[in-house]
């Protein structure tokens, strides 16, 4: 019975999010069409203003922490096996609803990281950055090889708590069995909750980090602090760290913030 259901409730899901999704895209396109003809002389509000108030450098760099930020909620055990990790609730609320759909067609998702702030990214390059097999290794070497699969802190997604890692920090996982399935799932799927993985193949050209399937991004809200980070972060905010230096000659910010997968048209 389970598995005649399977893919009917699948099938009514993805109806029922393609028919959700075009009345809203059709609302959207009324509001912005109303936006177009209104006259500028109304006075409306500087809405970059007030963005540049809400997002800070300290925001874009990682320098806060997400226990006590407004912005932020704890994730319920129900969704990871981490104890005390943070996400934006925005971000959270859209998982939520992810999560529930994937259940119903047998699908397991589970947070294993969200928000890493400065010094939890400078915890984990720091320990990186002083293992033995780098004794020797000149330091733009020595931070290419970590960036493979590490940020370098104050460069990280996850200082935005916009981003999750799912299930498993192991691509082989996705490949076979349960993890592929779900691997499946989530790439037909995700987009519809404002998902998308950043970290794909770089067979087409895509610079910085190496895939990453288990890394998946809210670009409703990551789209807006990517923007914002190129518009206030220099390689000079890059710093207060072992290899801090060569951020700007290994070029950290256009390399590797900025080497994610292009949004879909």
């Amino acid at each position: 019975m389970a598995s005649f259901l399977y893919p009917r409730v699948c099938f009514w899901l993805s109806s029922f999010k393609s028919l959700t999704f075009i009345v809203y895209s059709i609302m959207k396109n009324l509001i912005l069409i109303s936006f177009l003809i209104i006259p500028p002389m109304l006075g409306y509000p500087d809405l970059q203003q007030d963005f540049d108030d809400v997002i800070s450098k300290k925001e874009l760099l990682g320098q806060f922490d997400p226990s006590s930020h407004p912005d932020f909620e704890k994730i319920h055990s129900d969704y990871t096996n981490k104890p005390s990790i943070y996400l934006r609730k925005k971000a959270y609320s859209a998982f939520k609803d992810m999560f529930y759909d994937a259940k119903l067609c047998g699908i397991d998702l589970k947070i294993i990281s969200a928000t890493r702030n400065f010094n939890y990214q400078k915890g984990i390059w720091e320990r990186k950055w002083k293992r033995t097999k780098y004794m020797g290794w000149q330091k733009a070497d020595k931070a290419l090889d970590i960036l493979k699969y590490s940020s370098m802190p104050g460069t990280s997604r996850h200082h935005w708590g916009t981003d999750i890692d799912l299930n498993d920090l192991n691509n082989s996982y996705f490949e076979t069995g349960e993890g592929q399935i779900i691997y499946q799932w989530l790439r037909l799927h995700a987009k519809d909750y404002g998902f998308e993985q950043v970290y794909t193949s770089k067979d087409q050209g895509r610079t910085g980090y190496q895939e990453e399937k288990w890394h998946w991004s809210y670009l409703p809200l990551s789209s807006i602090y990517l923007q914002e980070y190129n518009r206030l972060i220099t390689s000079e905010d890059i710093n207060n760290f072992n290899g801090s230096e060569v951020a700007g000659e290994i070029q950290a910010i256009e390399k590797y913030v900025n080497g994610i997968q292009k949004e879909n048209p």
